[in-house]
């Protein structure tokens, strides 16, 4: 089956870090080119970071130097170091294929609290 699991998610304060993980199978990541989205509630989903087959990344202002995004092909994965996170961080967090060709997990909640 092909699918992508997202996982990693917590509560943490204001300037804390979190890492989140994207497990795929069915395929190999290091043949696919992967985003991180996130949505907040009553919002749409927003395009976080991503990163190409040949391993160029990408990322939305807001997590500019603060967000990073990785893949570990021998683990079949894909990550998003988050660090200095704010409240505004808060939401759920997706991952896709490039052209979002796959059916949407449930994603992983990141909670930026005091």
């Amino acid at each position: 089956q092909v699918q992508l699991v997202e996982s990693g998610g917590g509560l943490v304060q204001p300037g804390g870090s979190l890492t989140l993980s994207c497990v795929a199978s069915g395929f190999a990541v290091r043949h696919a080119g992967l985003k991180w989205y996130r949505q907040s509630p009553g919002e749409g989903r927003e395009l976080v970071a991503g990163i190409t087959i040949l391993g160029s990344t990408m990322y939305t202002d807001s997590v500019k130097g603060r967000f990073t995004i990785s893949r570990d092909n021998d683990k079949n994965s894909i990550y998003l170091q988050m660090k200095n996170l704010k409240p505004e961080d808060t939401a759920v967090y997706y991952c896709n294929r490039w052209t979002n060709d796959l059916t949407w997990g449930q994603g992983t909640q990141v909670t930026v609290s005091s």
